[in-house]
C-alpha cells in the first residue's frame, strides 16, 4: 500500500511542477494531430465511438512524443487517407492533401520539440516561436515547390494513384528503418 501511496504523491509533485510552455505545446500536439485526423478520415465515419478512439489516439502523441505514438498517429492519418480516397471514393483535392501533409509535420516537429521539453521547463516564448517560423517556412516552401513540380509534370487536376501513395508510405518506413538501423550500429 506504501508504493501506491508513493506513486500518488509522487505525480501530484509532477503535476504541480508542470509549467505553461510545455504543457502548451504538447495541446498543440493534440489539437494538430487530432485536427489531421478529421481531414484525412471520410466524414461518415467521424461520429460515435470512432471519434472518440481517435481523440485516444490523438493524446498518445502528446503525452509520449518520444515514443512510438507519433508515428503511429501519422500512420492512422495516412491510413484515413487511404480508406477516404479508396474506401469511400473521395477525389483526391490539392488543398486537403497539402492541409494533411502540413498537419503531419507540424505533428511531427511539434513531437520532437515536445520530447526535448521536460514538463517543468521554463522556455522562453521566442524559442517556440522560432521553432514554428521555422516550420510555417519549410511548410511554405513544400507547398510552393510541390504545386510548382505538379503543374511542370501537368497532372495538377488529374486523379491521383493509390500505388503511388502507397509506395511513399513504404519508402518512408524504409527510411525511418535505414536510420534506426544506423543509429544503433553507432
Amino acid at each position: 500500500m506504501n508504493a501506491v501511496v508513493e506513486r500518488v504523491r509522487a505525480a501530484q509533485y509532477a503535476v504541480s511542477r508542470v509549467s505553461v510552455a510545455p504543457l502548451l505545446v504538447r495541446v498543440g500536439i493534440f489539437v494538430i494531430v487530432f485536427a489531421g485526423f478529421a481531414l484525412a478520415f471520410p466524414v461518415e465515419v467521424l461520429s460515435g465511438r470512432s471519434i472518440l478512439f481517435l481523440a485516444v489516439a490523438a493524446l498518445l502523441p502528446a503525452f509520449g512524443p518520444r515514443r512510438v505514438w507519433a508515428t503511429f498517429t501519422a500512420l492512422v492519418t495516412v491510413g484515413g487517407w487511404l480508406f477516404a480516397t479508396d474506401g469511400y471514393g473521395r477525389p483526391v483535392a490539392l488543398w486537403r492533401l497539402l492541409a494533411v501533409a502540413a498537419l503531419l509535420y507540424l505533428g511531427h516537429t511539434l513531437c520532437a520539440l515536445a520530447a526535448l521539453l521536460p514538463y517543468d521547463a521554463v522556455v522562453d516564448p521566442e524559442l517556440i516561436s522560432r521553432w514554428l517560423v521555422r516550420s510555417a517556412a519549410v511548410l511554405l516552401g513544400t507547398a510552393v515547390l510541390g504545386v510548382l513540380l505538379l503543374q511542370a509534370a501537368g497532372s495538377g487536376g488529374g486523379a491521383g494513384y493509390q500505388w503511388v501513395t502507397v509506395l511513399g508510405l513504404l519508402v518512408a518506413v524504409g527510411t525511418a528503418a535505414l536510420l534506426g538501423w544506423l543509429l544503433r550500429r553507432r
